[in-house]
């Protein structure tokens, strides 16, 4: 089993995947030289994306191995519901290999034999892509959890007001008084942390894909 962890707590962390023992040393000494943490593996069944690092982190993926390719685990991955971003290495690449990659979310598809700086690039976007998606969720969990301590009634003058509406037309709405909307519209403002209602709607457009209010 070919695998190596080279890792300093809360440090980025790349998952390099090549059958290549050279290959793999390269590029791990190459990241341990700027401070990046390196896990190695020879083929996709040795990488398992269960526990991945509390950290950003991406994956150095070769196209062509013995058994499953690299965009078999591309494809795997993205069916799971792992987002974590990938930069193609390969010796044998081709265009519509290429374009299936890259259409599937792939950060760059790098042709053996490559530059370093342009590894090294590849996988600085990669990382800080990775670093957005978890900014992102970290917010929308945090949304999330206000959210869920708002009232029905808050939530339901939450969603009017992130539609638009005025606390008149909200009042008449809900058959309560405008006072009442006032006071929800109050203490559902404080519960979600909204300095604005611009904010409030922003935060209503972040929950839709979760939320039926």
């Amino acid at each position: 089993m070919a695998t190596e962890k080279v890792q300093a707590q809360g440090q980025s962390t790349v998952f390099v995947i090549d059958d290549d023992p050279a290959i793999r040393q390269g590029i791990s000494s190459l990241l341990r030289s700027v401070n990046i943490g390196a896990e190695i593996f020879s083929s996709p069944q040795e990488f398992s994306p269960d526990k991945l690092p509390d950290a950003p982190c991406c994956l150095v993926l070769d196209v062509r191995f013995r058994s499953a390719s690299g965009l078999d685990l591309q494809a795997e991955l993205d069916n799971a519901g792992i987002n974590i971003p990938i930069v193609f290495i390969t010796g044998h690449g081709d265009i519509p290999m290429t374009v299936r990659a890259m259409k599937a979310g792939a950060v760059e598809f790098l042709t053996k034999p490559f530059r370093d700086q342009d590894l090294l690039d590849a996988i600085s976007v990669a990382l800080e892509r990775d670093r957005q998606q978890r900014e992102k969720n970290k917010s929308l969990a945090i949304i999330r959890s206000c959210f869920e301590t708002l009232t029905p009634r808050e939530q339901q003058v939450f969603a009017l007001v992130s539609s638009g509406l005025m606390n008149k037309q909200i009042a008449g709405q809900l058959a309560v008084s405008e006072i009442t909307v006032k006071v929800h519209r109050g203490n559902l403002t404080r519960k979600m942390g909204a300095r604005s209602v611009a904010e409030l709607v922003r935060m209503a457009d972040a929950l839709k894909p979760s939320s039926s209010t």
